[in-house]
């Protein structure tokens, strides 16, 4: 029980408050560097899906890297994936392979949604996963939008734009934005055509109950974040691997007494 206790702290804040958290709760007194080595030599598979996945959503995160003393600090990303919707959750750190390997032994649906944002490296992956048989890909809706009045000037274009794009209706709204000159007009342009076969008909999809957000993904990259950017909090890379398993495991609820009993 103080060693479940101790990866459910492990999971949600510093090894040094998990120290204090637990002498007051339980009246034990475990280390920092214990609770460190615990959440270390504990390994902790990837989640696997009780139900068919129907709806996959890809997004990335940063996590910040320890290194010399006065050398400014680096970032580096890592993957996460949320299965339908508000789901089981994972995440890998420069580990593709494991990412693809993990789909792989998924049950996917005869049709699988696949979101994210505009990214490329999102859908490089999503292009990847050959364990789908068919798959309909959808651009995240706040996100084209977001790009869309990143482009700025007229107002009436931009609602125009907008009512185009809800309905799907790509080569109209690039329309709108030829002849313009400004570096965002052409990027938007550029993103619009990239993304075409992406942009569905977001008014039907909706009604339909079709997903047409990556909101669940982008949560859950802030959920870990929650525990790997704490304030101070810097990672040498051959720890983060199992920090991002033991926070997802922690979000898909499973360090409890169930999974101690199986363990």
């Amino acid at each position: 029980m103080t060693e479940l206790c101790s990866l459910r702290l492990a999971a949600t804040t510093s090894f040094g408050q998990a120290s204090e958290d637990i002498e007051l709760m339980c009246g034990i007194r475990v280390s920092p560097s214990t609770i460190e080595r615990t959440s270390e030599r504990n390994r902790i598979s990837a989640a696997e899906s009780e139900s068919e996945v129907h709806q996959a959503s890809l997004d990335g995160g940063m996590v910040r890297l320890v290194t010399p003393k006065g050398q400014p600090s680096e970032w580096k990303e890592y993957k996460a994936v949320r299965l339908n919707g508000d789901g089981i959750c994972s995440a890998w750190f420069k580990d593709h392979p494991a990412l693809l390997m993990w789909t792989q032994c998924l049950a996917w649906a005869s049709l699988v949604y696949c979101l994210g944002d505009g990214h490329c490296g999102v859908w490089s992956l999503f292009a990847q996963m050959t364990g789908i048989c068919q798959r309909e890909e959808i651009l995240d809706w706040f996100h084209l939008k977001e790009n869309l009045h990143k482009v700025g000037g007229s107002l009436k274009r931009l609602n125009q734009a907008e009512a185009l794009l809800w309905k799907g209706k790509v080569d109209d709204a690039i329309a709108l934005f030829e002849g313009l000159q400004k570096d965002q007009a052409r990027k938007f342009r550029k993103y619009l055509s990239e993304h075409r076969a992406r942009i569905p008909n977001y008014d039907y999809y909706q009604s339909e109950g079709i997903p047409i957000g990556s909101g669940s993904v982008e949560s859950l990259v802030k959920q870990i974040d929650q525990r790997l950017k704490i304030i101070g909090a810097s990672w040498k890379p051959e720890r983060v691997p199992q920090m991002l398993a033991l926070r997802c495991a922690y979000i898909n609820r499973k360090l409890d007494l169930h999974s101690l009993a199986s363990g």
